[in-house]
């Protein structure tokens, strides 16, 4: 099986959103990992990752979202997760991903969380 996933960027002012699209395994956590620690190499501080295209992520994908969320903690940044299906959003909250991340419903409300 191919895994077809993307990760594109939009950086607006101090902050950035990540935008999924597939499955997050190994190979789309490591591409997510990959991004987010070359925007926080720039400056960027606050992240977002819209995970609306992404409806499926394995433990691997978890941990490397939590590899994310400890360097931007390392630098006193923020990070938060939109769209986020009701299964992941209950998985990450059960594994605590919701201590140090905002889980927010919609792009604007990540947002505004972290401002």
């Amino acid at each position: 099986m191919i895994n077809q996933f993307a990760v594109t960027v939009r950086k607006e002012g101090d902050y950035a959103v990540l935008y999924t699209d597939g499955y997050i395994n190994n190979l789309g956590g490591e591409k997510i990992g990959e991004a987010a620690l070359a925007l926080l190499g720039e400056g960027v501080k606050r992240l977002v990752i819209n995970m609306e295209k992404s409806t499926v992520i394995n433990s691997i994908g978890i941990s490397i979202l939590i590899e994310v969320i400890e360097k931007v903690q390392e630098i006193n940044g923020g990070l938060a997760f939109c769209g986020l299906t009701k299964t992941i959003a209950k998985t990450f909250t059960i594994m605590g991903l919701a201590q140090f991340a905002t889980l927010a419903e919609s792009e604007e409300q990540a947002i505004a969380a972290l401002s």
